[in-house]
């Protein structure tokens, strides 16, 4: 199958339609128009089956998924560290604020280096598309040059992205070597790189987002300046809140407020805005989140490393949070969505049983915390297209047919299916426990395949 485009596709489809149901479309038609958008969803019972299936068989418009493969909705990553990349899988050694300053502010520091963003920005877009994240929301570094390689990167890669400037001005945290020069520098270079992007962006797919690295980061100024330009340009927020103690304290002892308090106060907390971890979010935090309509990018595999907790996610989604997974990268050590939604679960189960053996069960965990495959599900795909308003992540007209296809009978592949014991819904659960890169055979952005 090369391309989705003006196609009837057939096949078995998996989505999470809403939190915790999944949907199973056995033997269906889905129609993708010449836009890439789902215009019709036929079941193998339905009265227009046949007739759809036999008018695009005779017109050649008809593309069968071989037996053994399935088709689930791409992946949304909503917390990338785009330059990030070439450490992927190292520097995990530290607390975050050390981590920051020896190994990762010098490695940004060197996108100065066009040629050097090139390298990394194309290998990025390519993996990411390879593992099945069909939307990826990423922080870039504050070079102007880099930033829009990263954009023609995503647009080359035909990858639904969301990029921004990292804007970080405070000369207390940021290093003479790699911060803005002055608040109006972290402003202009936002600015500019919201007119680069919309300038380029024909198919709609990449789209600006104003990027505040987190608190301690920014001068008051700069805070400012980006909640107003933001809501001027009707651009999406993104930022990190609460992630670790270190963070979590500092908003408190600089403006005696939290994290979240502090954001909301400078005007960046929208139904536009992504936090990324918020794992010590207190339940007041948490009300205000929800008030304002962000979102949560619930990154568990980084957080291991440093957040200090265990993002409470069922707390959140009982509150009615809308929440996605981020892989973090390179703070979490996976291109793979797939490791993120299988440590999403893992985590859950943590919180609630508890890790120290020194204590009584009774005392070891937080009740009621764990989740299952089907949330985790949800979240990775509807759940983190909800959180930034976009009509992908499920299979129904009108959305955009964002999808791969797992074969779950590649050569060299992870997953091994049981017909004798195998229910359809266990298939669909041996792929998000077991599916590897070489079972992704196809990924398709808006109907277009991108690898």
């Amino acid at each position: 199958m090369k391309t989705a485009r003006g196609r009837v596709i057939a096949g078995t489809f998996f989505h999470a339609p809403s939190l915790g149901n999944v949907e199973v479309l056995e033997a269906a038609l889905i129609t993708v128009d010449e836009r890439g958008t789902i215009s019709a969803v036929e079941r193998r019972d339905s009265p227009a089956y046949r007739r759809m299936h036999a008018a695009a068989a005779a017109a050649g418009t008809l593309e069968t998924v071989p037996s053994g493969s399935y088709v689930l909705p791409g992946f949304v990553d909503l917390h990338i560290h785009a330059p990030q990349y070439p450490q992927l899988g190292k520097a995990l050694d530290c607390p975050l604020e050390e981590w920051l300053a020896r190994y990762t502010f010098p490695l940004e520091a060197r996108y100065a280096d066009v040629a050097f963003a090139h390298k990394a920005y194309h290998a990025l877009v390519s993996d990411l598309a390879a593992n099945g994240t069909t939307t990826a929301v990423m922080y870039g570094t504050i070079h102007q040059a880099a930033n829009r390689v990263l954009v023609d990167a995503c647009l080359e890669g035909g990858l639904r992205a969301f990029v921004g400037k990292v804007a970080m001005d405070n000369p207390h945290t940021c290093p003479e070597y790699y911060r803005d020069s002055s608040s109006e520098a972290a402003l202009a270079g936002t600015q500019a790189l919201i007119e680069y992007v919309k300038s380029r962006n024909g198919d709609g797919l990449v789209h600006p987002v104003v990027t505040p690295r987190f608190i301690p980061s920014c001068t008051e100024a700069t805070l400012q300046g980006l909640a107003a330009m933001g809501r001027a340009q009707g651009c999406h927020f993104q930022t990190h809140c609460s992630e670790s103690d270190w963070q979590h304290r500092y908003a408190l002892e600089r403006y005696g407020r939290s994290d979240a308090e502090s954001l909301d106060w400078f005007g960046l907390m929208s139904e536009r805005t992504i936090l990324a971890h918020a794992s010590l979010l207190s339940p007041r935090d948490m009300d205000l989140v929800k008030s304002r309509g962000s979102a949560i990018a619930h990154c568990p595999l980084s957080n291991v490393y440093f957040s200090n907790a265990v993002f409470p996610l069922r707390a959140a989604l009982a509150k009615g949070l809308r929440v996605g997974l981020g892989t973090d990268i390179s703070a979490g050590p996976s291109v793979s969505l797939f490791d993120t939604l299988r440590m999403c679960i893992a985590s859950s189960r943590l919180l609630e049983e508890g890790v120290d053996p020194d204590l009584p069960p009774q005392r070891r965990g937080r009740k009621d915390a764990r989740i299952d495959w089907r949330t985790a599900f949800f979240i990775a795909t509807a759940g983190g297209a909800d959180a930034l308003g976009l009509r992908t992540g499920r299979f129904m007209p009108g959305n955009a047919f964002d999808a791969m296809i797992v074969d779950t009978q590649a050569h060299e592949g992870s997953i091994r299916i049981f017909d004798e014991i195998d229910t359809i819904e266990d298939v669909l659960a041996k792929i998000l426990y077991g599916a590897s890169r070489r079972n992704i055979v196809a990924v398709y952005v808006a109907g277009r395949a991108v690898a």
